[in-house]
């Protein structure tokens, strides 16, 4: 017999791959791309603030002294040069950590699937705050993680009920952005992480603590890591990423872990990507030896303060009467609640027809969302390009 027959259909895709939705951030990012639209949806750094000539002369003294290295493939655990500064800057705040403490990924979203693919099997349980950064719900729920909200207030988590979760679901892990939360823009409190730490050392629990935004602080004080806290050295993972304060296109994150851990991760990165690319790494350990970072980060933290700022002396006439907001210390995010009434998700269309976005708050909930909710990034415009977006918003809500 000759020829191809009648063709079969090939077989269908993961089920994960079908149940789990896109990032409505992403989505709606795509929707609102028309250069009019004054955009608070996106967690996008201001890019005219981005140390553009000090991160070019790093590549060309890259390529300059050691193009061969650049271009070649590199460790799986991240160039030691790279990784020595890291640690060098981790423990200037707090926390002792060497170079072997520390696994460079690509971006810190490449850390929770790592994470996710290290310490999650199908059915565990993942605790995370609720509301919870989404794309960490996207990185669970594709390992097959059974997610669990913990209540909590302005402070951060609730402790107590993070103690009765713990018994009772037994959970892999708990996820937190304990400074300037995503979506919340709140912060844990000194003795909300000390009773977390504590949890986690009597119940026997993973904590993964992702920290993109706690250089960006604007007032107040810093509050230590989670990590440093007696208990929780043994079983914290720390994220960190230069995103929000370098370029988030350099794709650049790491996580800092036990080494059992930490090894399990690197064989995890070995099925992914190999390595994160050389070049983007060598470029970084220039940067952070030629050019100081850290009077960079509080140059952008002073302008985003000011951008803070006029969107919270806009927001009380934007919003409906009855709404409350967020005034967080820094980062990049302020999250209302309006009245029960309003469902930010069904108004967000006619609010994008009048030219600025939100995003809506309800796909942050791991449980029963809240749709009354949303999240405006105030770091991406300018003060009047803020005060006028807020003048569309009122417009679009009412």
């Amino acid at each position: 017999m000759t020829g191809l027959g009648i063709a079969q259909a090939v077989p269908p895709l993961a089920a994960r791959a079908t149940a789990i939705g896109g990032s409505p951030v992403r989505e709606i990012l795509a929707v609102t791309a028309r250069p009019e639209v004054i955009n608070f949806a996106g967690g996008l750094p201001a890019p005219e603030l981005f140390d553009t000539e000090g991160i070019a002369a790093a590549f060309r003294d890259v390529f300059a002294h050691e193009p061969e290295r650049a271009l070649q493939y590199s460790t799986t655990e991240g160039e030691p040069v790279l990784r020595a500064a890291l640690g060098e800057r981790t423990t200037a705040r707090g926390l002792p950590t060497d170079a072997d403490d520390i696994l460079v990924t690509t971006g810190s979203q490449q850390a929770l699937s790592l994470l996710a693919t290290a310490l999650v099997e199908p059915g565990d349980t993942v605790l995370v705050e609720s509301p919870c950064y989404l794309a960490a719900l996207q990185a669970f729920a594709f390992a097959g993680a059974r997610v669990v909200a913990v209540p909590g207030d302005g402070d951060g988590i609730d402790p107590d009920a993070l103690e009765e979760l713990v018994t009772r679901e037994r959970p892999k892990l708990l996820y937190t952005v304990p400074t300037f939360q995503n979506p919340t823009g709140r912060t844990m409190t000194a003795e909300r992480r000390a009773a977390v730490a504590s949890v986690a050392a009597r119940c026997g629990v993973w904590i993964v603590e992702d920290d993109p935004y706690g250089e960006l602080r604007f007032e107040g004080e810093r509050v230590p890591w989670i990590a440093s806290y007696d208990g929780a050295r043994d079983r914290t993972v720390l994220l960190g990423s230069f995103s929000k304060v370098m370029a988030p296109g350099l794709r650049l994150g790491w996580l800092r872990a036990p080494a059992a851990l930490l090894r399990a991760c690197a064989v995890a990165k070995q099925a992914a990507d190999l390595h994160t690319p050389t070049v983007n790494q060598l470029a970084a350990a220039r940067y952070l030896a030629d050019r100081d970072l850290d009077a960079h980060v509080a140059r952008v933290a002073g302008v985003y303060r000011e951008r803070r700022d006029a969107m919270l002396a806009g927001i009380a006439d934007a919003l409906p009467a009855g709404s409350a907001w967020t005034r967080p210390e820094g980062g990049m995010f302020l999250w209302a609640r309006l009245p029960e009434s309003y469902d930010t998700t069904a108004l967000l269309r006619g609010v994008v027809e009048q030219g600025v976005a939100y995003v809506p708050g309800a796909p942050f909930y791991a449980g029963e969302p809240d749709p009354a909710t949303l999240r405006l990034c105030f770091v991406t415009q300018t003060p009047d390009e803020i005060g006028e977006g807020l003048r569309r918003l009122a417009k679009g809500l009412r």
